[in-house]
């Protein structure tokens, strides 16, 4: 079992569509560029084709990972499978092929997905960008524009990645 490459591809195109909506200067790029403290006019001289491609890579490699978050046929997997280098008990992979089987297609829902990729988001990535917001010394506002829409972009990506992965 292995990541679907094609789904994550697709899947990583969420985080720049989302963005361009969070971000919309009618929505939220005020109140993130002031709570960030970026001036308005710091787009001048910024590589957007550099950029829009890092940040798919990077949302790539997150769609990857999410397989591996939300699909818990992964985790079995790494159960009955030996590590390199140990012997191989035969009737234990036997019975987890089977095992792995008769579950193939158990929580492999797109709710599922968004289950596990917000508490991702709540539990794992707002921690993560709460210590920069406070090492950065960045009001709440920064954090909460940030968090919610890194929540929200894991939720869907893993949604379309349990559903579809």
């Amino acid at each position: 079992m292995q990541p679907n490459l094609l789904v994550s591809a697709l899947t990583a195109l969420f985080p720049l569509v989302f963005g361009f909506i969070w971000y919309h200067p009618k929505i939220l790029a005020g109140v993130w560029r002031k709570a960030a403290g970026v001036p308005e006019d710091s787009r001048k001289g910024t590589n957007l084709v550099l950029l829009v491609a890092l940040t798919y890579i990077f949302s790539f490699f997150i769609a990857v990972t999410l397989h591996f978050i939300t699909i818990h046929q992964y985790g079995l997997q790494s159960l009955i499978l030996p590590e390199k280098g140990q012997p191989i008990d035969e009737n234990t992979v036997a019975m987890g092929q089977q095992v792995l089987t008769a579950f193939q297609h158990s929580f492999r829902t797109f709710h599922h997905g968004v289950l596990h990729g917000a508490i991702t988001g709540i539990l794992f990535i707002t921690p993560i960008l709460g210590v920069n917001t406070l090492f950065e010394r960045k009001g709440w506002k920064y954090l909460l524009i940030n968090a919610g829409f890194w929540i929200i972009c894991l939720a869907v990506m893993g949604g379309i990645v349990c559903r579809f992965g």
